[in-house]
């Protein structure tokens, strides 16, 4: 009997995680708003000028770099995860 709860827990709560994940995925694509930052350095270099282009792809890179090593990680997570599961 207990082993078939904590299988029955192991569900729920991989499906809770599951869940959360992506509320938090929509949630972060709802307001991009926040992801659009810069350092201060660069905000204050960009805003000088008065090419917006310029300020615009400046601030592109800047969210892409920041995203690659969280991808990266993510992926790692992702197969060692189904390592350990098989």
């Amino acid at each position: 009997m207990e082993a078939n709860t904590n299988v029955l827990f192991n569900k729920v709560a991989r499906t809770r995680v599951k869940y959360l994940l992506g509320s938090l995925f929509l949630l972060v694509m709802l307001f991009p708003q926040s992801a659009s930052a810069q350092c201060a350095m660069c905000r204050a270099v960009l805003q000088t000028g008065d090419n917006n282009a310029v300020a615009e792809g400046i601030n592109n890179g800047i969210v892409y770099l920041m995203a690659v090593p969280y991808i990266l990680v993510a992926g790692v997570f992702f197969f060692v995860y189904r390592k350990m599961k098989s």
